[in-house]
């Protein structure tokens, strides 16, 4: 497997996010490990995030399940008496 180049990409990091980058850093990583590591982690919740969002936004739409949740809640509070 050959493995691509890349492209080269020039950020200018703040304070909060330089000393993350030395973080990683001191785990051994390089700064390049480091940064395409934190990229790819940070997609993947976004990716995450949104297919929950997504989820709820479904099941707050499906008139049946919002009506089983509170029957289950109505439930669940009997069991506190």
């Amino acid at each position: 497997m050959v493995k691509s180049q890349g492209i080269a990409v020039s950020v200018r990091l703040d304070s909060d996010a330089l000393r993350a980058l030395k973080i990683l850093e001191s785990t051994g990583m390089t700064r390049s490990e480091a940064i395409r590591a934190s990229l790819l982690e940070a997609a993947l919740k976004k990716r995450h995030h949104d297919q929950i969002r997504l989820e709820v936004a479904a099941v707050a739409a499906d008139e049946d399940d919002r009506r089983e949740m509170l029957e289950i809640a109505q439930f669940m509070s009997t069991l506190n008496e």
